[in-house]
């Protein structure tokens, strides 16, 4: 069986993980005791290889959303709003989540420390892709996050992406 996870360390500590399970009804049934004490949710899939196949698509949708949150963030300072406000608008509208909300606070503070590293989120994105996320924005997020790697960003939060796209040039 696979069982990835949705969430970073907080959750992680918490127990309130996602998880998102391929397999087997027997071993998804064996697993579960121990799946219920990392998740709050465990949700079967189908067959073995599932859960993976849904951690990508998650991840890729992420991938979109940090680099669109990065860019709008970059965005608003340009035109003089201040990031504080710019992002209690974000989190309190409609384009507000819980991938924006638990950003915010590094966004801030300028402190990318790595809950989820941005390699992580690249390696991910080019899985994605190898197994069909063929799409306008697969080729953009690739170059931009390939190119947030080589710059040394790689280690960072995968928001550090910000960094990256504030470089001049």
């Amino acid at each position: 069986m696979d069982a990835p996870v949705a969430g970073s360390t907080k959750p992680a500590a918490e127990g309130t993980l996602i998880i998102m399970a391929g397999g087997n009804e027997r071993d998804i049934s064996r697993a579960l005791p121990y799946l219920e004490k990392m998740g709050k949710e465990i949700r079967h899939l189908g067959e073995n290889g599932k859960g993976i196949a849904a951690k990508l698509s998650v991840n890729y949708f992420i991938s979109c959303l940090y680099q669109g949150l990065a860019e709008t963030i970059l965005f608003s300072d340009k035109l003089g709003i201040d990031r504080k406000d710019m992002l209690d608008i974000i989190n309190e509208s409609a384009s507000g989540s819980g991938a924006t909300k638990v950003k915010t606070p590094l966004l801030i503070t300028e402190n990318y420390d790595p809950a989820f590293a941005l390699d992580l989120m690249l390696k991910d994105i080019r899985l994605a892709k190898d197994a069909g996320a063929e799409f306008p924005l697969s080729e953009t997020l690739i170059q931009t996050y390939q190119a947030a790697s080589n710059a040394g960003y790689g280690k960072d939060d995968v928001i550090g992406i910000i960094r990256y796209l504030q470089e001049p040039g």
